[in-house]
Protein backbone atom coordinates (compact mmCIF):
# COMPACT_ATOMS: atom_id res chain seq x y z
CA UNK A 1 0.00 0.00 0.00
CA UNK A 2 1.45 3.63 -0.93
CA UNK A 3 1.12 6.37 1.41
CA UNK A 4 0.27 9.66 1.16
CA UNK A 5 2.86 12.56 0.46
CA UNK A 6 2.72 16.44 1.89
CA UNK A 7 3.73 18.70 -0.55
CA UNK A 8 6.26 21.31 -0.14
CA UNK A 9 3.47 24.28 0.46
CA UNK A 10 -0.10 24.00 -0.05
CA UNK A 11 -2.82 21.12 0.81
CA UNK A 12 -1.58 17.74 0.94
CA UNK A 13 -2.05 15.67 -2.40
CA UNK A 14 -3.46 11.58 -1.90
CA UNK A 15 -1.28 9.21 -3.88
CA UNK A 16 -3.25 6.45 -6.38
CA UNK A 17 -4.08 3.70 -4.27
CA UNK A 18 -4.32 5.25 -0.65
CA UNK A 19 -7.51 3.25 1.36
CA UNK A 20 -7.74 6.64 2.80
CA UNK A 21 -8.41 9.17 0.63
CA UNK A 22 -9.28 12.46 0.74
CA UNK A 23 -12.17 11.75 3.92
CA UNK A 24 -9.37 11.06 6.38
CA UNK A 25 -8.65 12.24 9.17
CA UNK A 26 -5.11 11.18 9.19
CA UNK A 27 -2.02 11.61 6.98
CA UNK A 28 0.75 9.30 6.88
CA UNK A 29 3.33 10.73 5.68
CA UNK A 30 6.69 9.14 3.96
CA UNK A 31 8.97 9.29 7.11
CA UNK A 32 6.13 7.54 8.83
CA UNK A 33 4.78 10.61 10.81
CA UNK A 34 1.38 10.95 11.33
CA UNK A 35 -0.67 14.58 10.70
CA UNK A 36 -4.15 15.06 11.90
CA UNK A 37 -5.99 17.11 8.73
CA UNK A 38 -7.65 19.88 9.78
CA UNK A 39 -10.24 19.90 7.43
CA UNK A 40 -10.94 16.50 7.83
CA UNK A 41 -14.96 15.67 7.92
CA UNK A 42 -14.82 14.51 12.07
CA UNK A 43 -13.14 17.98 13.05
CA UNK A 44 -16.46 19.53 11.26
CA UNK A 45 -18.22 17.79 12.58
CA UNK A 46 -17.21 18.43 15.88
CA UNK A 47 -16.73 22.37 15.06
CA UNK A 48 -20.57 22.45 14.45
CA UNK A 49 -21.24 20.22 17.11
CA UNK A 50 -19.89 22.81 19.13
CA UNK A 51 -21.30 26.11 17.84
CA UNK A 52 -24.36 24.57 18.04
CA UNK A 53 -24.02 24.04 21.73
CA UNK A 54 -22.84 27.49 22.16
CA UNK A 55 -25.76 28.72 19.70
CA UNK A 56 -28.28 27.06 22.12
CA UNK A 57 -26.64 28.09 25.04
CA UNK A 58 -27.03 32.20 24.05
CA UNK A 59 -30.44 31.43 22.89
CA UNK A 60 -31.52 31.18 26.62
CA UNK A 61 -30.60 34.88 27.19
CA UNK A 62 -33.93 37.21 27.00
CA UNK A 63 -35.08 40.41 27.11
CA UNK A 64 -36.11 41.72 30.35
CA UNK A 65 -39.24 43.40 29.79
CA UNK A 66 -41.24 45.44 32.79
CA UNK A 67 -44.12 45.20 33.39
CA UNK A 68 -46.79 48.07 33.85
CA UNK A 69 -47.22 46.60 37.19
CA UNK A 70 -43.79 47.08 38.43
CA UNK A 71 -43.94 50.62 37.22
CA UNK A 72 -44.18 53.50 39.62
CA UNK A 73 -44.10 56.94 38.56
CA UNK A 74 -42.65 59.54 40.75
CA UNK A 75 -43.43 63.49 40.52
CA UNK A 76 -39.62 65.07 40.35
CA UNK A 77 -39.20 68.67 41.00
CA UNK A 78 -36.20 70.68 40.10
CA UNK A 79 -34.75 74.15 40.46
CA UNK A 80 -33.16 75.50 37.47
CA UNK A 81 -31.68 79.02 38.76
CA UNK A 82 -28.07 78.70 38.39
CA UNK A 83 -27.93 75.65 35.90
CA UNK A 84 -25.96 75.02 32.87
CA UNK A 85 -28.34 74.22 30.13
CA UNK A 86 -26.59 70.66 29.09
CA UNK A 87 -26.00 69.09 32.47
CA UNK A 88 -29.74 70.25 33.78
CA UNK A 89 -31.24 68.42 30.51
CA UNK A 90 -28.73 65.03 31.24
CA UNK A 91 -30.43 64.69 34.77
CA UNK A 92 -33.80 65.20 33.12
CA UNK A 93 -33.62 62.81 30.48
CA UNK A 94 -32.17 60.53 32.97
CA UNK A 95 -35.44 60.67 34.85
CA UNK A 96 -37.73 60.56 32.17
CA UNK A 97 -36.50 57.43 30.51
CA UNK A 98 -36.30 55.67 34.35
CA UNK A 99 -32.43 55.24 33.82
CA UNK A 100 -32.24 55.59 37.87
CA UNK A 101 -34.04 52.49 38.35
CA UNK A 102 -33.12 49.13 38.17
CA UNK A 103 -36.21 47.54 36.45
CA UNK A 104 -34.79 50.47 33.24
CA UNK A 105 -35.73 48.90 29.66
CA UNK A 106 -34.37 50.96 26.56
CA UNK A 107 -38.31 49.82 24.45
CA UNK A 108 -40.00 50.75 27.38
CA UNK A 109 -41.06 53.74 29.53
CA UNK A 110 -40.14 53.09 33.01
CA UNK A 111 -39.38 57.05 33.83
CA UNK A 112 -40.87 59.77 36.43
CA UNK A 113 -42.32 63.01 35.91
CA UNK A 114 -39.85 66.25 36.22
CA UNK A 115 -41.11 69.74 37.27
CA UNK A 116 -38.34 72.28 36.54
CA UNK A 117 -39.10 75.92 37.40
CA UNK A 118 -37.03 78.87 37.44
CA UNK A 119 -36.39 78.35 33.58
CA UNK A 120 -35.66 81.87 32.86
CA UNK A 121 -32.90 81.83 35.30
CA UNK A 122 -30.28 79.21 33.65
CA UNK A 123 -26.73 80.01 33.71
CA UNK A 124 -25.73 81.05 30.11
CA UNK A 125 -22.44 82.63 29.12
CA UNK A 126 -22.46 85.94 27.00
CA UNK A 127 -20.96 84.01 24.30
CA UNK A 128 -23.11 81.09 24.48
CA UNK A 129 -26.02 83.23 24.19
CA UNK A 130 -24.40 84.98 21.22
CA UNK A 131 -23.31 82.04 19.31
CA UNK A 132 -25.97 78.83 19.66
CA UNK A 133 -28.68 79.42 17.12
CA UNK A 134 -32.23 78.21 17.11
CA UNK A 135 -33.66 77.20 12.53
CA UNK A 136 -37.30 76.83 12.17
CA UNK A 137 -38.98 76.89 8.86
CA UNK A 138 -42.04 78.06 8.32
CA UNK A 139 -42.85 75.79 5.51
CA UNK A 140 -43.23 78.34 2.96
CA UNK A 141 -40.28 79.01 0.71
CA UNK A 142 -37.04 81.13 1.87
CA UNK A 143 -39.18 80.43 5.14
CA UNK A 144 -36.02 79.81 7.02
CA UNK A 145 -36.04 81.95 10.92
CA UNK A 146 -33.02 81.54 13.22
CA UNK A 147 -32.65 83.46 16.80
CA UNK A 148 -29.56 82.93 19.09
CA UNK A 149 -30.12 81.61 22.96
CA UNK A 150 -30.22 84.76 24.02
CA UNK A 151 -33.70 86.07 22.10
CA UNK A 152 -35.47 82.11 22.98
CA UNK A 153 -34.30 82.72 26.28
CA UNK A 154 -36.34 86.26 26.59
CA UNK A 155 -38.40 85.00 24.22
CA UNK A 156 -39.77 81.43 25.58
CA UNK A 157 -37.52 79.96 28.19
CA UNK A 158 -39.60 77.29 28.59
CA UNK A 159 -39.56 75.93 25.08
CA UNK A 160 -35.16 76.03 25.80
CA UNK A 161 -35.20 73.44 27.98
CA UNK A 162 -37.77 71.49 26.24
CA UNK A 163 -35.86 71.81 23.12
CA UNK A 164 -32.72 70.92 25.34
CA UNK A 165 -34.23 67.34 27.07
CA UNK A 166 -36.14 66.27 23.86
CA UNK A 167 -32.53 65.85 21.29
CA UNK A 168 -31.42 63.80 24.48
CA UNK A 169 -34.55 61.21 24.26
CA UNK A 170 -35.25 58.19 21.77
CA UNK A 171 -36.92 59.78 18.72
CA UNK A 172 -40.40 58.67 17.49
CA UNK A 173 -43.61 57.54 19.79
CA UNK A 174 -41.60 56.38 22.89
CA UNK A 175 -39.73 59.47 23.25
CA UNK A 176 -42.61 61.81 22.45
CA UNK A 177 -44.99 59.63 24.96
CA UNK A 178 -41.63 60.82 27.63
CA UNK A 179 -41.44 64.03 26.79
CA UNK A 180 -45.25 64.55 27.64
CA UNK A 181 -43.64 63.60 31.69
CA UNK A 182 -41.93 67.10 31.99
CA UNK A 183 -43.29 70.79 33.25
CA UNK A 184 -41.08 73.51 32.82
CA UNK A 185 -42.30 76.95 34.06
CA UNK A 186 -40.19 79.78 33.82
CA UNK A 187 -40.95 81.28 37.25
CA UNK A 188 -40.66 79.36 40.73
CA UNK A 189 -44.26 78.60 41.79
CA UNK A 190 -46.11 76.08 39.25
CA UNK A 191 -49.64 74.25 39.50
CA UNK A 192 -48.74 70.66 40.43
CA UNK A 193 -48.84 70.67 43.72
CA UNK A 194 -51.33 68.08 44.40
CA UNK A 195 -49.12 65.51 42.67
CA UNK A 196 -46.75 65.87 45.63
CA UNK A 197 -43.61 66.62 44.06
CA UNK A 198 -40.35 65.88 45.60
CA UNK A 199 -37.43 68.17 45.72
CA UNK A 200 -34.48 66.55 43.58
CA UNK A 201 -31.45 68.67 44.07
CA UNK A 202 -28.87 68.78 41.25
CA UNK A 203 -25.23 67.54 41.16
CA UNK A 204 -22.42 70.20 41.87
CA UNK A 205 -21.07 69.65 38.21
CA UNK A 206 -24.99 70.62 37.15
CA UNK A 207 -24.29 74.10 38.70
CA UNK A 208 -22.08 76.92 37.18
CA UNK A 209 -18.84 77.45 39.30
CA UNK A 210 -19.50 81.47 41.05
CA UNK A 211 -16.31 83.76 41.43
CA UNK A 212 -14.85 83.46 44.76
Amino acid sequence: MSGCRLPAAGRPTWASGCPAGPGAATLVCPSGVAASAPWAPSTARSRSRSFAVRTSKEAHVRTFTPRSSDITRQWHEIDAEGAILGRLATEVATLLRGKHKPIWAPHVDTGDHVIVVNAAKLAISPRKAKDKLYHRHTGYPGGVRTENLEQLLARDPEKVIRLAVKRMLPKGPLGRRMLKKLKVHAGPTHPHHAQQPVARPLPDRARARTAG
